[in-house]
């Protein structure tokens, strides 16, 4: 099975609500606003990358006053980062991929840029910066990401550092580092293998009738899901489901392997 960071961190957050999305293929409607905020983030991508290529922007952000004020915010405030230095390695929508077990992790880096003894992955956020570091130190894009590259043996934990650029902070462009270390890959490690362990069981189990397991009822997980009503006349009590807990935006991308299914992260505040 092909897993991104998308469904690692839905898989973690509620199994039944990653099997009605990924395996029963139940979808929802996005609401204006949300088709919006996604449109923007993809055309940000797809300027980001295009850059990077060499190619021309001017026709992208010609009519947009928005996207040429992020452009021109995020080219102020990272100039080492769009700047190529010499001898190092740089692409845009760099994939990698890792097979453990039955299962095949994919990747995809915004921006990756490999020197001889260092390597740096790029993400670019269209929201601003989250106020709790550590929710984001903790989700799966950071902790997956991170993971891939070092398991390939190409660079050790310690040479790898990911950043979170974030273009829509208040000021002006925001960044989020995180290093890397040994100590931190072989958590992973365990944490990642313990839950893969457990799809292959879920998914032995589906195949003959039983469903994924549910959260505990009552849990804050289950006011803001658009499957409620699918989980046994669950309860809405209390909750506000019109009101959602957290942007949210795709894992933009131009590969096609990929785009076989819309896999959404989650903006941590």
């Amino acid at each position: 099975m092909r897993l991104s960071q998308g469904q690692l961190n839905l898989l973690e957050r509620c199994p039944r609500q990653f099997q009605y999305t990924y395996l029963d293929g139940f979808g929802s409607p996005t609401s204006l606003e949300q088709q919006e905020r996604l449109s923007s983030g993809s055309r940000f991508h797809l300027l980001m990358q295009q850059r990077e290529l060499g190619l021309p922007i001017d026709a992208l952000v010609k009519e947009d006053a928005q996207l040429q004020g992020w452009m021109n915010a995020f080219a102020g405030a990272a100039t080492e980062i769009l700047s190529p230095v010499d001898g190092e390695f740089r692409e845009s929508e760099h994939c990698r991929t890792l097979q453990v077990e039955d299962h095949l992790l994919t990747v995809i880096y915004d921006l990756f840029i490999a020197r001889s003894d260092t390597c740096q992955i790029l993400d670019w956020k269209t929201y601003p910066k989250p106020q709790d570091r550590r929710k984001l130190a903790q989700n799966w894009q950071t902790l997956l990401y991170l993971y891939v590259l070092a398991e390939q043996g190409e660079y050790l934990p310690e040479q790898i550092s990911m950043t979170y650029w974030f273009v829509q902070s208040d000021d002006k462009p925001q960044s989020l580092t995180f290093t890397y270390s040994n100590i931190q890959h072989q958590q992973i490690e365990k944490k990642l293998n313990s839950l893969l362990v457990q799809l292959t069981n879920w998914l032995k189990l589906y195949e003959i009738g039983e469903q994924f397991p549910q959260v505990v009822e009552g849990s804050k997980t289950c006011n803001y899901c658009q499957f409620i009503s699918r989980c046994e006349g669950r309860s809405t009590k209390g909750s506000d489901r019109h009101l959602e807990p957290d942007l949210v935006e795709p894992e933009y991308s131009t590969n096609k392997l990929l785009n076989l299914a819309t896999i959404q992260e989650v903006t941590i505040q």
